[in-house]
């Protein structure tokens, strides 16, 4: 399972070395193919292709014509590509969603179980201290038992 916050750095040619905890676990139990998309263009969300495509099979069994998933598939082509990861563990980003989430230099890479998602650092610090968990989160989780 992907979990916590992996620092790392975007290098000058777009690539990001996935941090050697989530390398691993992606390594032994989906392989070195992903799917690197965002839903917001704020970030990047680095799927194992195995989970994409398990995505993309739920995806193809709702009505194509809902809004709704027209939305979400627009999003995800745009800001998507496949990639494979080098020898050294590098992956590409698109410099499209690069530039669009500003992603370069330093970067949080968070485990979210399955798939991981690629912050600028500076943007996620200040998202942090722009939208703190309020009474209302607390109680929500409170009522989930966590």
């Amino acid at each position: 399972m992907l979990r916590g916050n992996c620092p790392a750095k975007i290098d000058a040619k777009g690539r990001l070395k996935i941090p050697t905890a989530f390398r691993r676990h992606f390594e032994d139990q989906y392989g070195r193919e992903f799917f690197v998309t965002s839903i917001t263009g704020e970030f990047a969300r680095i799927y194992p292709m195995p989970i994409w495509v398990e995505i993309e099979k739920k995806l193809a069994a709702a009505p194509s014509m809902s809004p709704a998933i027209q939305r979400y598939t627009n999003v995800v082509s745009y800001f998507g590509q496949m990639a494979t990861s080098d020898e050294q563990g590098r992956i590409l980003i698109h410099p499209l969603l690069r530039q669009s989430s500003g992603i370069n230099g330093a970067v949080a890479v968070l485990g979210k179980q399955t798939f991981v998602d690629v912050w600028s650092q500076e943007t996620f610090l200040s998202l942090l201290k722009q939208q703190p968990l309020s009474d209302e989160d607390k109680n929500i989780l409170a009522s989930l038992g966590l």
